[in-house]
């Protein structure tokens, strides 16, 4: 029987089966989704039945603004709708925007008792983005949450398991999380790393390292305390002049996956679920959240992410199964695979877009990047690249994960999974052609396609 990468996704619930379930308790794999306008329950229904059935154990709900209606009231659909399917929530307190935790905690003490609410250890969990470097007044950061956060919810009798991303500290952009970092902040249980999931601007058109997160794993377990790795597939913002830059892009999910793998770290959290703003989503993107942000609208309207789960919903069986390598990242069916480029070259010189290119472009390739899985017994099989309609690339597969650039034409693009006795097996077409300029923004989005 042949299974695309997406009707594959339905048997997952079944495949699930095969994990341990107390290994499952300290391996959860969450998504990071950031609260915007939700239309309907509808929405949340949606995000929520696709988020269980590609294996996700909870969301990671991103709150900027913890008292706003739209806000409140997505958060509202979404436990709803996690409580009727049996799929977790927890909170990740957006420390770039809220400042002080009395406004944060009456959401936690309301839907910490929740049947949806994700607990690690009989412990509401709950993370952050950044929120290292803030005291609320207190002498330190440590002091600052253990007296305003921790202590407070004491009070009411609620002990979070806090596993936040305070990469941030020491007024740092992704700094490493050392031994003595570990001694300045005992107020946690554990800790996120954000910026690790990409290589840093600075650094040129490298792969991404596992480093840092390899640092703070080992000293998180010295400490006793948990590590979370992030895993992503790029970064593009374009909305201001503040707010205008590329990270790689090209393989960086497909080495994530391998380095997740190799590290076994306790938790991981996919950047992102649905954060349009910074194209890293692998969910669905409705259109209320970017209603009022054109800047936004200008470069994600169009955009559909979501043939990643292809390759993400076998990784997560195989990081749940303690799987060490991406040789073990198999399919559900006979292959799995998606294939993403940016539709626009870079020697465009986008004269209409007054930000014009982002910074880090010049770490830019043109080039479409693949990840194809395919099962333990497979031999022969190749993948065929056309682009602008003509063949550029065969290249020969393992079974596992297999990823590889190669250098993208004008014109449509196309990818063939081709069987050793020549027939197709699978094939996947990109919906936008790549051009050489554009009227509009300098977009560098990626067209991900699904390869069925």
């Amino acid at each position: 029987m042949r299974l695309s990468g997406r009707t594959a996704l339905l048997i997952l619930g079944a495949i699930a089966s095969l994990v341990d379930h107390a290994k499952a308790d300290l391996k959860g794999v969450f998504g990071h989704y950031l609260i915007g306008s939700l239309g309907d329950a509808s929405e949340a229904i949606k995000d929520v039945q696709d988020a269980k059935q590609m294996g996700l154990d909870a969301f990671a709900l991103n709150v900027q603004d913890a008292t706003a209606s739209f806000a409140t009231n997505a958060i509202q659909l979404l436990f709803s709708a996690a409580e009727t399917n049996n799929f977790k929530l927890f909170f990740s307190f957006d420390m770039t925007t809220l400042t002080d935790p009395s406004t944060f905690i009456p959401l936690l003490l309301q839907y910490q008792n929740s049947t949806a609410y994700y607990f690690h250890g009989g412990r509401p969990f709950v993370s952050t983005f950044d929120g290292g470097n803030v005291a609320f007044g207190q002498s330190t950061p440590n002091e600052g949450w253990q007296t305003q956060f921790k202590d407070v919810l004491a009070n009411s009798g609620v002990n979070p398991f806090f596993v936040p991303d305070f990469d941030d500290f020491n007024n740092q952009l992704g700094g490493t999380y050392d031994a003595q970092f570990f001694q300045d902040f005992t107020v946690l249980d554990g800790v996120f790393s954000w910026e690790s999931a990409w290589p840093e601007v600075p650094e040129g058109h490298v792969n991404v390292s596992s480093a840092k997160d390899q640092t703070g794993l080992t000293n998180a377990h010295a400490a006793g305390k948990v590590y979370m790795m992030p895993l992503s597939s790029f970064q593009f913002k374009h909305i201001d002049a503040n707010q205008n830059f590329y990270r790689l892009g090209g393989l960086n999910l497909a080495q994530r996956i391998g380095q997740v793998l190799e590290l076994q770290p306790d938790f991981v959290e996919i950047i992102t679920w649905n954060d349009s703003g910074e194209s890293h989503f692998i969910g669905n993107i409705f259109p209320e959240p970017i209603a009022g942000s054109p800047a936004i609208q200008a470069y994600a309207d169009g955009f559909n992410h979501t043939a990643w789960q292809n390759v993400l919903a076998p990784f997560i069986v195989a990081y749940k199964n303690n799987k060490t390598s991406a040789a073990d990242v198999v399919p559900f069916g006979e292959f799995a695979g998606a294939f993403w480029y940016r539709p626009l070259l870079l020697t465009a010189k986008c004269p209409n877009d007054a930000l014009g290119k982002p910074d880090g472009a010049q770490n830019a390739v043109d080039e479409l990047s693949f990840a194809v899985l395919l099962p333990a017994n497979s031999t022969g099989v190749t993948v065929r690249v056309l682009s602008g309609g003509s063949v550029t690339a065969t290249l020969p597969t393992t079974p596992g994960l297999n990823a590889a650039t190669v250098p993208i034409q004008l014109g449509p693009q196309r990818v063939e999974l081709v069987a050793a006795d020549g027939s197709i097996i699978g094939a996947g077409d990109g919906t936008k052609d790549v051009v050489g300029e554009t009227d509009g923004v300098c977009n560098f989005n990626y067209e991900v396609a699904d390869i069925s």
